[in-house]
């Protein structure tokens, strides 16, 4: 009796939780080290937020690029240099000493290596998968709350008891190993190895037999109302997740919590992100991109709210609890809404647009957040500010209508 035969882009599923895993654990390892940066080094919140902006303008710029070499040849080579890229950004950053080295190590080189990791794997995930795709891309961001809940407790814990650049190094190596013997599963889709998309019909598309990608091109993309709707709401979402990630450390700490409880309501969010990711993601299969993004931003309202309203510090872990599943689902939704609308033709440099105008969300919110707070002295105006930002993307999912991308049964938009 054989043997039922592994499809190969399970093991690329795999990879890609991994890989996520490293990477978002140690960007949200940033909110940990963010209150030793202030302390020794006096830097305001707004300085230091700046590197975070400057990162995320670096991945978004590049993101663009990442997906169209990605387009041509593939996420191994790709990813194998950017993983090294990334890590060494950490593990230099633990020998900084002025503020012009956090903008390079973690600015720069951070933002290098970081570039290509969604636009490349949840391109990649789309190819390798047409039924079970929104499952499948939040099983690859199930890698990421995993990492956000572990990394977290273990970079504080190194900092409670070797201080943070002995932290910066040890999770810089460890990222760097990890994410290295990942990269090498990687296959940029199933025709590389003779397969089909999974649940594919067994028919032929092609005079070949091959699999036959489908949808808009870029140009074909960018004329359409869903794309403008789309990008606007991920400036939207990533204004508030990634303004939330790097403050509410220090916002936890001003409200009387002590660090290291702090950096646990930072992992209850990677967490709680899990049951997001899960959860959204395999509900978009059946939900559909704009149903999925109304319940993510929806969710996101109500925490940003109770996070205003909240007078005891101890309600931040309900806070974390509602904001990290919304926080969850709003990436695990993301690159299947894409393909929902555009089909997988052109996915990975349509996807790296729509990426990279939530970097400049993401560049800005963190940024604009620390220099309100550094005029005001709190966070009310800025969390305000955040409130909105929840409210318009809200609005522009509401706003999403279907189109059909001929000869993709896949990419049928849901009422």
């Amino acid at each position: 009796m054989s043997r039922r035969k592994i499809f190969y882009g399970h093991y690329i599923v795999g990879a890609c939780m991994v890989t996520q895993m490293m990477y978002l654990g140690l960007f949200f390892t940033f909110g940990v080290l963010f209150p030793e940066f202030e302390n020794e080094f006096g830097w305001s919140r707004a300085q230091i937020s700046g590197a975070s902006s400057t990162m995320f303008i670096v991945m978004g710029v590049l993101g663009i690029a990442m997906g169209r070499v990605n387009d041509q040849i593939g996420p191994r080579i790709l990813l194998t240099v950017s993983t090294v890229v990334f890590a060494l950004g950490f593990i230099l950053m633990s020998r900084m000493t002025t503020l012009w080295h956090l903008y390079l190590f973690y600015g720069l080189l951070c933002g290098l290596g970081i570039a290509a990791h969604d636009v490349v794997m949840l391109s990649t995930v789309a190819r390798w998968y047409t039924r079970a795709r929104g499952l499948m891309s939040g099983l690859v961001k199930t890698g990421a709350g995993i990492g956000q809940l572990i990394v977290p407790l273990i970079a504080a814990f190194l900092v409670l008891h070797y201080g943070w650049r002995e932290t910066a190094m040890v999770v810089g190596i460890m990222a760097l190993i990890v994410t290295m013997i990942a990269a090498q599963v990687m296959r940029r889709d199933p025709k590389s190895l003779g397969l089909r998309p999974w649940g594919e019909e067994q028919e032929e598309d092609t005079e070949n037999g091959e699999s036959k990608e489908v949808g808009l091109d870029l140009k074909q993309a960018v004329r359409t109302r869903q794309f403008w709707l789309i990008s606007i709401a991920k400036f939207a979402d990533w204004y508030c997740l990634f303004t939330i990630i790097v403050h509410v450390v220090p916002h936890g700490i001003d409200q009387g919590l002590e660090p290291t409880a702090s950096a646990i309501v930072l992992s209850v969010i990677g967490g709680c992100s899990i049951l997001g990711r899960l959860t959204l993601g395999a509900g978009f299969d059946f939900l559909g991109a704009k149903h999925s993004l109304l319940i993510a931003f929806g969710l996101l309202f109500l925490s940003i709210v109770f996070l205003q309203l909240l007078s005891d510090p101890k309600w931040l872990f309900a806070f974390a609890f509602v904001y990290g599943i919304a926080h969850g689902g709003l990436f695990a939704v993301a690159s299947p809404s894409v393909a929902e609308y555009f089909g997988t033709r052109a996915h990975g440099v349509i996807f790296g647009i729509v990426m990279f105008v939530g970097s400049l969300g993401a560049t800005l919110g963190p940024w604009f957040t620390g220099w309100l707070y550094d005029l005001m002295g709190a966070y009310d105006a800025a969390f305000f500010v955040v409130t909105g930002f929840s409210v318009l993307g809200f609005l522009m999912a509401l706003a999403l209508k279907p189109i059909t991308v001929l000869g993709d049964r896949s990419s049928q938009s849901v009422n």
